[in-house]
C-alpha cells in the first residue's frame, strides 16, 4: 500500500477528539425504550442481556433491568411493566447459579448511578466477598472508557460520580447496616446472610424528591426455610415483585445437536431451540452430572430449593394438600401445641374409614391467653363440643404455672375444652408423619386442606440444623416446629389410645 492509500485511516487529533465527545454524549444519553437500554449496554459495556422468556412463569433478565432503571422514571412504563402495589420500587430476583445476577445487579448500579442525580446506592453481599464481587464489575465497567463518569478515582470500597450519585460497599454486619439513609441498596445471595443484618438493612431505604426507594434481593434458592424462601412467600402476601428465571433463559442457543441423545433432554424439551443466552451447554451438561438431582433443580433450574436437609422430604403439596371439608359422618379431633411468644396452634383432624388422616383447619396465635383460644378454638369447631371425638395436647401443658399456680390443661377444662396428653419422643411422632406421608409401599394416609397454609408450610420448610455434622433431632426454630409438634400430638395420642390420659384437677 502506498501513502495515499493509507492516509485516509489515519485520524486526526481533531478527528479523535470529536469521536471522544460523540462518545461522552451517547453515554451520558437516557435510554428511553427497553431496546434502547439493551443497546446502550451492549454498546458501552460489551454485554448482550438476554431477552427471551423460555420457561412458562419466567421472566427475562432484561426484564428486571428494565424494572430497576425505569422505577423512577414512571413515564417509560408501559400497561405491560410490572410494577409495585406498594409504591416503592422493591424487586426479587430469583435465579439459576451463573444466571448473571450479580453482574446485571452491577449493570443496574450503573444506571442508577448515570441517570439518576444524587442516587445512593449500597450492595450488601451475604459475604464480603460476594458484595466485593458486584463492586468489582461495576469498577471493571468504569475503566471501559466511563472513568468521565466519576469525580475522583474509584476507591477500594467505594466511588463517587459527578452528579452527586454515590456507591458504597457495605459489610455483613448491623453495625455497617443501621444508620444508612439511602435510596438503593441491593443486597446479593440473601440466602447466606446473618438475620440480624437481614434484618436492619429493611429499615435502609428511603425515597426522595424523584427517586423511589428501592430494596432489591438478588439470591438462588438452596433451602426451603431460608432467607430468600421466606421472601417469595411474603412477595405474594406484599405485592413484590419477583424476577425468575433459571439455566434456560441465559443458555446459548442450541444449533446441531441431536435432542433425542441430549442429556439435558428431559428437562430442555427443546427449549434450548429457541434460547438466546451465554451459558455454555456443555457446561450446563456438567453440572448436571456432578450433582445431584435436588441440587441441580434448586442450583440451575430453579423448580424448587433443595430439601436435602428437610425432615419430611416426601411432603408434596401436589399430592398432599387438596381441599377437604368437615365430614359430619367422621370422628373429629383437635390437637393442641401451647405458646405464648412461640404461637400457639390448634389443628382440626378427621380421619375416615381408610384410616386416612385429613386436616381441614388450623388456628395459630401468638401473645393471647387461653381464656382467648378457648373462645375461638370453641367458635371454628365446626360441631357441638360433645361430639368432638378427642382433644390432644403437649404434655407439657399440665404442668403448673409458676405464677399463676394453674396449668394450660387445667384451664382449659374449666372452659370446657377436655384436653388429653400421651408423653412421647420426638422422633417417635416424626416417624408416624413421615409414615402417613409416604409409606414403605409408597402409599400417603394424610391430606391436608388449603385452609392450613401455616402447617403446609411447616411440612416443607421443618428442617435439620444446618452445619458439617449431622443431626438426628430436627431443629425447635420457633417457626416451624409448633404447628409440626401439633400434629405429631395428634399422631402419637391416636396410634396409642391405651396409653392416653385425662387428668381432672
Amino acid at each position: 500500500m502506498n501513502e495515499s492509500s493509507q492516509s485516509p485511516a489515519i485520524q486526526t487529533p481533531g478527528v479523535t477528539a470529536r469521536i471522544e465527545m460523540i462518545f461522552r454524549s451517547l453515554m451520558r444519553t437516557q435510554p428511553r425504550t427497553r431496546a434502547d437500554l439493551k443497546n446502550y449496554v451492549k454498546a458501552f459495556l460489551g454485554i448482550k442481556i438476554p431477552d427471551r422468556q423460555i420457561c412458562p412463569d419466567h421472566d427475562s433478565p432484561l426484564d428486571y433491568l428494565w424494572h430497576s432503571y425505569t422505577a423512577d422514571f414512571p413515564h417509560l412504563r408501559t400497561a405491560a411493566d410490572c410494577i409495585s402495589p406498594q409504591g416503592n420500587a422493591d424487586a426479587i430476583v430469583w435465579a439459576n447459579r451463573a444466571g448473571g445476577k450479580t453482574e446485571l445487579a452491577a449493570i443496574a448500579t450503573l444506571l442508577d448511578c448515570t441517570f439518576k442525580p444524587h442516587c445512593q446506592v449500597r450492595i450488601l453481599g451475604g459475604s464480603g466477598e460476594q458484595s466485593g464481587r458486584m463492586y468489582e464489575y461495576l469498577t471493571a465497567f468504569l475503566n471501559k472508557g466511563l472513568e468521565d463518569l466519576l469525580s475522583g478515582p474509584a476507591l477500594k470500597s467505594r466511588c463517587r460520580f459527578d452528579n452527586g450519585s454515590a456507591v458504597e460497599v457495605l459489610t455483613q454486619s448491623p453495625t455497617s447496616v443501621r444508620g444508612q439513609h439511602i435510596q438503593k441498596l441491593r443486597c446479593d445471595e440473601v440466602e447466606l446472610f446473618d438475620d440480624s443484618v437481614f434484618a436492619a438493612a429493611k429499615f435502609t431505604t428511603q425515597s426522595t424528591g424523584k427517586l423511589t426507594a428501592a430494596m432489591e434481593l438478588i439470591s438462588t434458592m438452596h433451602r426451603p426455610y431460608g432467607l430468600m424462601h421466606k421472601a417469595v412467600t411474603d412477595a405474594r402476601r406484599l405485592g413484590t415483585p419477583v424476577f425468575k428465571w433459571c439455566m434456560f433463559e441465559v443458555i446459548e442457543k442450541c444449533a446441531g445437536r441431536t435432542c433425542s441423545q441430549c442429556p439435558l433432554w428431559p428437562d430442555c424439551q427443546g427449549k434450548a431451540k429457541k434460547a438466546d443466552g451465554y451459558l455454555k451447554i456443555d457446561d450446563c451438561i456438567t453440572q448436571m452430572r456432578r450433582a445431584s438431582r435436588a441440587g441441580f433443580e434448586a442450583e440451575m433450574l430453579c423448580v424448587r430449593p433443595s430439601r436435602e436437609n428437610v425432615v419430611f422430604a416426601d411432603f408434596d403439596p401436589a399430592v398432599h394438600v387438596t381441599p377437604i371439608d368437615y365430614n359430619p359422618s367422621l370422628p373429629l379431633y383437635r390437637s393442641l401445641d401451647f405458646g405464648f411468644v412461640n404461637p400457639f396452634v390448634c389443628l382440626w383432624i378427621q380421619l375416615d374409614a381408610d384410616g386416612r388422616v385429613r386436616v381441614i383447619d388450623e388456628y395459630l396465635r401468638s401473645r393471647a391467653t387461653i381464656e382467648t383460644h378457648a373462645a375461638e378454638i370453641k367458635t371454628r369447631t365446626p360441631c357441638p363440643e360433645e361430639k368432638v371425638a378427642a382433644t390432644f395436647c403437649d404434655p407439657a401443658g399440665a404442668a403448673a404455672n409458676d405464677v399463676t399456680g394453674t396449668s394450660a390443661v387445667r384451664e382449659l377444662r374449666a372452659l370446657g375444652i377436655a384436653a388429653r396428653s400421651r408423653r412421647s419422643g420426638i422422633l417417635e411422632g416424626v416417624e408416624l408423619i413421615r409414615r402417613a406421608i409416604r409409606s414403605g409401599a409408597g402409599q400417603s394416609s394424610i391430606l391436608i386442606s388449603p385452609n392450613c397454609p401455616r402447617l403446609i408450610e411447616a411440612l416443607q420448610c421443618y428442617h435439620y440444623p444446618d452445619g458439617p455434622a449431622s443431626a438426628e433431632m430436627p431443629l425447635k426454630d420457633g417457626i416451624y416446629d409448633h404447628p409440626i409438634d401439633a400434629l405429631r400430638y395428634f399422631f402419637i395420642n391416636h396410634a396409642k389410645p391405651q396409653k392416653t390420659t385425662a387428668r381432672s384437677y
